[in-house]
């Protein structure tokens, strides 16, 4: 189990290649406190995965580095790992489930990265692409079951203790774990009085589902909005245990609800942001009625323009 100082070290290792991004305050629906947003969307790649691949490729010995590195995505930890690799010299192959989204498997291409499409939820993606490292003698980063991912994800609430202040709750989207689980472990430390809640889409509730049933559970995946949550959560990760001792609350939103979450931010900001965001913020948005000082995490802005305009438009979730 990572600690709050391996967050802390974590924080200082990549500082200097990401983007500090701002918390913005936006008007509750109802009245009452602001609610604050963490834009991670501003983030240079799009996406939170970024804290988590620079850290996890900063710790590599210089053999690995030789090598090159495999990971899997369904894009935004590709583009991270690409990013990451192509400023460190660092050669990289992703793997994505077929049907990623377009935008994000460009970013992957753009920043020099192979890319290889394999399986059709993320679960298969993830297991091939280990196998290949191993077969090759490359190091695998996984986009969420490793400490040096997680711990990079975690500097995030490091930003927001110091930018935000006081918090009652913090909403989180929820896929195989990294994020919240590198985050409730610092918040755990920094702030104990705020509450961590899991977000996920009802579509693809694994980590919920799996601590629930005080094991990891594979099940299948529906369509989602929040394709950057979807897919299972391999055997024995390690996020599993962060996310059951410090995690303190779950929820599953509908597809009309994320939905519903991303046109109530486009009514605050010109930004496009993807479905696992829209998670977070449905979430926050049934909870109104707790009061107190809540925040989000806007998770990423990596969403395909076909999708962005169907949602706002209101064509999307199909009826």
């Amino acid at each position: 189990m990572i600690s709050a100082d391996d967050i802390r070290a974590a924080e200082r290792r990549v500082r200097s290649h990401i983007r500090h991004t701002p918390v913005w305050a936006l008007p509750s629906p109802h009245g009452g406190p602001s609610l604050l947003a963490k834009a991670e969307h501003l983030q240079t790649t799009g996406s939170f995965k970024l804290r988590g691949a620079f850290n996890r490729l900063l710790t590599l010995s210089e053999d690995d580095r030789r090598r090159g590195v495999v990971a899997a995505s369904s894009g935004n930890h590709g583009a991270a790992v690409a990013h990451a690799s192509h400023v460190l010299g660092i050669e990289a192959t992703v793997y994505v489930p077929e049907g990623a989204s377009p935008p994000k498997v460009a970013k992957i291409r753009d920043q020099g990265a192979r890319v290889l499409f394999v399986g059709t939820d993320g679960l298969d993606t993830e297991q091939e692409a280990r196998r290949a490292a191993e077969a090759s003698g490359r190091p695998y980063i996984s986009p969420y079951n490793d400490e040096g991912v997680m711990a990079g994800q975690g500097t995030l609430a490091a930003e927001l203790v110091r930018d935000a202040g006081p918090l009652d709750r913090v909403y989180v989207a929820v896929g195989g774990g990294g994020l919240i689980g590198g985050m409730a472990i610092y918040l755990a430390a920094a702030s104990p009085e705020t509450r961590v809640v899991g977000v996920l889409p009802a579509a693809s509730p694994h980590m919920a589902v799996s601590v629930a049933a005080g094991r990891i559970v594979d099940q299948p995946t529906r369509p989602t909005l929040s394709d950057g949550t979807a897919g299972g959560i391999e055997p024995g990760a390690i996020t599993f245990e962060a996310c059951a001792r410090f995690v303190h609350g779950w929820m599953t939103v509908s597809e009309s609800e994320i939905a519903a979450a991303m046109r109530w931010w486009s009514g605050h900001s010109p930004d496009p942001i993807e479905g696992a965001a829209g998670v977070a913020i449905a979430g926050c948005l049934r909870d109104l009625d707790q009061g107190g000082r809540s925040a989000f995490v806007v998770c990423g802005g990596n969403v395909a323009p076909a999708i962005w305009d169907g949602v706002i438009a209101g064509k999307l979730p199909s009826p």
